[in-house]
């Protein structure tokens, strides 16, 4: 089963020094720490267009689908 997060185990129990949040500039926001110990931990939040194609056949109850297409 898929799990509804990421687990970053290796920042566990470091220190934070600095925390920035960059705006999104087209390809998602960006948010960088830097611990205490040197390392530093980074990650692009994103919004994907996603589109979804189907040609049905419409009538009484569910929909009887022809063709999903993959976009």
């Amino acid at each position: 089963m898929k799990e509804d997060y990421v687990e970053c185990a290796d920042l566990s129990g470091k220190t934070i020094q600095t925390l920035r949040i960059y705006k999104d500039a087209g390809d998602g926001a960006e948010i960088q720490i830097e611990l205490t110990n040197g390392t530093s931990f980074s990650c692009c939040v994103s919004h994907t267009t996603t589109v979804i194609a189907s040609y049905y056949k419409g009538g009484i109850g569910s929909p009887e689908i022809q063709h999903n297409y993959d976009v």
